[in-house]
């Protein structure tokens, strides 16, 4: 299965701050729905980090976002293998087809991929 990138989802009460202290470091904003914010190196755009208030149509906040490159086949791989599933497979409006699944530490992980 191919991994496209993985990025960190910090849970911030003023992503507005988040966005101008991570600037400091040379981080660009790479997405923003209100919601959730991402920053992105210019140099390397895989390297990034998002930062968010809670998710818009999810139950919970993921720990961290993994964009595989099917994301019906990593389905099919974590249903299989038992893992818990936090949230189903759907398409969302930002153009993601996506499910959350929870890792044997606990962390919520939210699996992606771009339509």
């Amino acid at each position: 299965m191919a991994v496209r990138r993985v990025v960190p989802n910090v849970r911030s009460s003023n992503v507005r701050e988040s966005r101008d202290f991570y600037e400091l470091l040379g981080l660009q904003e790479v997405m923003n729905h209100g919601w959730i914010m991402t920053m992105g190196s210019p140099t390397s755009p895989t390297a990034q980090v998002s930062f968010t208030a809670g998710d818009k149509t999810a139950p919970v906040t993921p720990d961290m976002s993994v964009e595989v490159e099917d994301v019906d086949a990593a389905w099919e791989v974590m249903r299989e293998s038992g893992a818990e599933i936090v949230l189903p497979l759907r398409d969302e409006e930002w153009g993601v087809r996506r499910f959350f699944v929870r890792d044997p530490d606990g962390r919520v992980v939210n699996v992606l991929g771009h339509r």
